[in-house]
């Protein structure tokens, strides 16, 4: 049995993980693509070229939206979609270096906006957050 102490963390550790994300995406105002799209082109760059299938499964939607968001990356000129060199049903999905640099300026916002939060708090602080990221890792790894 989950004890009361339990429930009410995982509550509070929603939501504050909701509005971190809020905070986060603040940053973006001026971006021209969906967090979606983001989402996707961000795995691409971390995880090289791949077929849209993998890249569906990787976000986790459904390959019809992810051929949508493809093509929609694409038309933006952010990907770039080339044949399979062994299976000719299939295309490989490439981030192109404005992808790449679009991605890397998101990141970059949003971690300057995080340095600057975590550079008021104290050194024990700093730990226990080091020690959440490792926990959260964890939990999201273990269901993935």
């Amino acid at each position: 049995m989950i004890s009361a102490d339990v429930q009410s963390l995982a509550s509070d550790l929603s939501v504050a993980v909701v509005r971190l994300t809020r905070h986060l995406r603040g940053r973006r105002s001026d971006s021209p693509i969906s967090l979606t799209q983001l989402s996707a082109l961000s795995t691409l760059r971390r995880e090289g070229s791949m077929t849209p299938g993998l890249l569906a499964a990787r976000e986790r939607v459904q390959p019809p939206s992810m051929t949508r968001v493809i093509a929609s990356l694409s038309e933006l000129g952010l990907v770039e979609r080339t044949p399979h060199p062994t299976d000719g049903r299939q295309i490989i999905v490439t981030p192109t270096p404005a992808g790449r640099s679009l991605v890397d300026d998101e990141n970059s916002a949003r971690e300057a906006w995080m340095t600057d939060q975590l550079g008021i708090l104290g050194d024990h602080q700093i730990q226990v957050l080091r020690d959440a990221v490792d926990i959260i890792n964890s939990i999201v790894n273990e269901t993935e």
